[in-house]
């Protein structure tokens, strides 16, 4: 039997990632912060451990106790949201200690037992935000691009240990409360600064508009992270939800040599209005209110498509 440790299981993406998991057969160690038995079946095949991935000797205490896994899921994290004028040196050390310092050590503390044995998965979940510039996101979006880069380039380091190493970007979820609680935090710090005003208000209505959108569903991520699991040929970035895949297959177009005839994916704009990015992946149109960076996105898709016809 195939076991898989999970990490932030409370809620969100890791608990119904868990759940996922035993329902196909899995065993699994579920960590979380505060442990919750009720949050998930009881089954023989679950393990809740706690554990703080700020904590590093709690992270070797976890790592050894959860014993031989096949793979690792790294989905503990927090958000934030907020100008970087109005973020605390702490907040921006605590979110850089969860979103990436815990990744990378969740990651060294299992390298051992993973290359001894020539095989095991690594699985970092980032952020669609790491495929476009948002304002109030600087932080939370640094953190989760160090992740990217760090997977990344692991992925080429460990092949030869018959360690997979794979990212997860997923779109945004409304469900997940991820606005909510990062505006709850950003409060607990004192607000946002007068002078942004203006721009947050814009960014928390185009939240508002998402919310009824079901841009990205949790069915999604939870598909991307079995797919990066169980299948050793998947890509090594799995965009998650509709607008990861939407902004992951511009940022390929806008990125492929102006005479490449190859295209990564069936996708149009259909138009850019009022902040609003209107594209068409697979044959569903959906509407992505980014402010300045859909009109950044259009304009550059649009340039790339010239150089091709051209």
């Amino acid at each position: 039997m195939s076991t898989v440790m999970i990490t932030g299981c409370s809620s969100g993406f890791g608990l119904e990632t868990a759940r996922h998991f035993i329902d196909k057969g899995w065993s699994v160690v579920a960590t979380m912060r505060s442990p919750r038995e009720d949050v998930l079946p009881a089954s023989d095949r679950l393990r809740i451990l706690q554990l703080d991935v700020t904590e590093r000797d709690a992270i070797g205490r976890a790592v050894e106790a959860a014993g031989p896994i096949d793979a690792l899921v790294n989905n503990a994290g927090i958000g934030w949201m907020g100008p970087l004028e109005g973020t605390p040196e702490e907040i921006i050390r605590e979110i850089f200690e969860t979103n990436t310092f815990g990744t990378i050590e969740m990651v060294r503390a299992v390298l051992p037992q993973f290359r001894q044995r020539g095989a095991g998965t690594i699985v970092n979940v980032s952020s669609s935000t790491t495929l476009k510039a948002l304002p109030l996101l600087p932080i939370y979006t640094a953190s989760k691009a160090a992740v990217n880069a760090f997977t990344e380039c692991l992925a080429l380091e460990l092949e030869p240990f018959g360690i997979r190493t794979r990212l997860v970007l997923p779109g945004q979820a409304p469900g997940t409360g991820f606005g909510a609680n990062a505006r709850g935090k950003m409060a607990e710090a004192g607000g946002i600064p007068e002078a942004y005003g203006p721009i947050a208000k814009q960014v928390f209505a185009a939240h508002a508009a998402a919310a009824n959108a079901k841009i990205t569903e949790p069915a999604d991520v939870i598909a991307a992270i079995w797919r990066a699991v169980t299948k050793p040929d998947c890509p090594l970035r799995q965009p998650a939800g509709a607008d990861a895949m939407a902004f992951d297959s511009l940022q390929r177009e806008i990125c492929r040599p102006a005479n490449s005839a190859e295209r990564t994916s069936e996708i149009a704009v259909l138009s850019c209005q009022s902040g609003a990015l209107n594209v068409q992946p697979m044959g569903r149109s959906l509407s992505f209110h980014t402010g300045g960076a859909a009109s950044d996105l259009a304009s550059r898709y649009a340039n790339c498509q010239r150089r091709q016809s051209g």
